[in-house]
């Protein structure tokens, strides 16, 4: 047994390892949709520039739409398969892009984010999938390992974008949504070297046996709390950060600067996650969601005290750093409340309605920042962080009354 489990480590940490790779490579069109997105949206309007921010909704309405197909397409397919089949979508959708812009074409090109978002749905299974894979000890490390991945993307997105943004001039920000096919296929070859398990019909028969009604997991407090903490961190963080680029360009300061606010804000995205795994081990998954929280009220903070570029960049990455905590947290509280038989189910019904809530963040961003402006954007932060407290207390209270009865 001892061999055993030696082993299921050690495959367990080789799956993560994998999934962190392609997390960095794949998972860079989202930086580059995000960073470029508004701007381009901009780039193709005429004199409202209201909707600017709708290619980027584009791309978080895929991630919406994509989760539960993602996770029937994985089931069906295996894990291997079906992620080898989110790189074609995502592959699909930068050609796509960079058409709409030789053309001109807003909505196409809108379009054409929310198929890259669909896309991102089936990289957003990896951190899932490098949980399912590994031995109870190690899930919440696991998922660190795969969203660490993401630091290589906070540097490779970005640095695309400066270098490609003008590859086709006079069309412009077309080299850097045509790199996302070269993105698409390096990834599917790291891909390529996954060796998960397979399992027999009548395994999964047995498990299924044992899998409880949807509607029962997801009215557990636990998951409320953490799916309502997830919602709450992502789509503040998804709020904030679309209208970010458009507020450091509107304040005077460069494209450039606006794409590096956006890689020091991915980095601490993902940076931390070296440490929170082992955090979460130490001090429980609800401790450093509330952790995550604060740094979300302290990005406010920042953002509302001025609008020298270094408060942009200090409140991107306190932005950042706050996601990381709250939404690893939050997941691994998620990946806590169901069976392994339940898992297909849950984690599409978690993501559609998580990112369905990003989708609609990041378009209430251009509205809210084209009337009210940056400042409205940063306040917002307050209400729904105190209603994420809202939601762990209510379940601390409810543990308290389950350990004295």
């Amino acid at each position: 047994m001892t061999a055993i489990a030696v082993e299921t480590g050690r495959e367990g940490r080789r799956t993560a390892l994998i999934l962190a790779a392609s997390q960095a490579v794949i998972g860079s069109a989202a930086p580059i949709a995000i960073s470029m997105g508004a701007l381009a949206g901009q780039y193709l309007l005429g004199a409202d520039k209201s909707l600017a921010t709708a290619p980027i909704t584009g791309f978080n309405l895929g991630v919406a739409l994509g989760a539960l197909p993602a996770a029937a397409i994985i089931r069906r397919m295996g894990q291997r398969g079906g992620f080898m089949t989110g790189t074609v979508v995502t592959a699909l959708g930068g050609l796509i892009a960079t058409l709409a812009l030789f053309h001109g074409s807003f909505w196409i090109f809108a379009f054409a984010l929310l198929v890259i978002g669909i896309g991102g749905a089936f990289v957003q299974q990896f951190r899932f999938a490098a949980a399912d894979n590994a031995p109870p000890e190690f899930k919440a490390r696991a998922i660190s390992f795969v969203l660490a991945g993401g630091i290589v993307t906070a540097i490779l997105g970005p640095q695309i974008v400066i270098f490609t943004r003008e590859l086709f001039a006079p069309v412009m920000f077309a080299g850097s949504f045509a790199s996302i096919l070269v993105l698409a296929a390096v990834g599917a070859a790291i891909l390529s070297l996954l060796r998960l398990p397979t399992k027999t019909a009548a395994k999964v028969d047995v498990a299924d046996s044992d899998a409880r009604p949807l509607v029962e997991i997801i009215t557990k407090p636990r998951f409320i709390a953490a799916l309502s903490c997830e919602v709450g961190s992502y789509a503040l963080m998804s709020f904030v950060m679309t209208g970010a680029p458009l507020a450091m360009v509107g304040c005077g300061l460069s494209e450039d600067n606006a794409t590096l606010g956006i890689s020091w804000h991915v980095m601490a995205m993902f940076a931390p996650s070296f440490f929170t795994g082992s955090l979460i081990h130490r001090f429980g998954a609800e401790r450093i969601v509330a952790a995550g929280l604060v740094l979300l009220i302290g990005c406010a903070i920042v953002a509302l005290s001025g609008l020298a570029l270094w408060q942009f960049w200090t409140a991107l990455i306190l932005l950042g750093l706050g996601w990381n905590f709250g939404f690893i947290g939050a997941t691994a509280m998620v990946a806590a409340s169901y069976r392994s038989s339940e898992k297909s189910k849950v984690q599409g019904f978690h993501d559609f309605v998580l990112f369905g809530s990003v989708a609609c963040a990041s378009l209430l961003s251009g509205m809210v920042y084209n009337t009210w402006g940056w400042t409205m954007l940063n306040w917002m932060i307050f209400p729904v962080t105190v209603l994420c407290f809202v939601a762990l207390g209510a379940l601390k209270l409810t543990n308290l009354r389950k350990a004295n009865a």
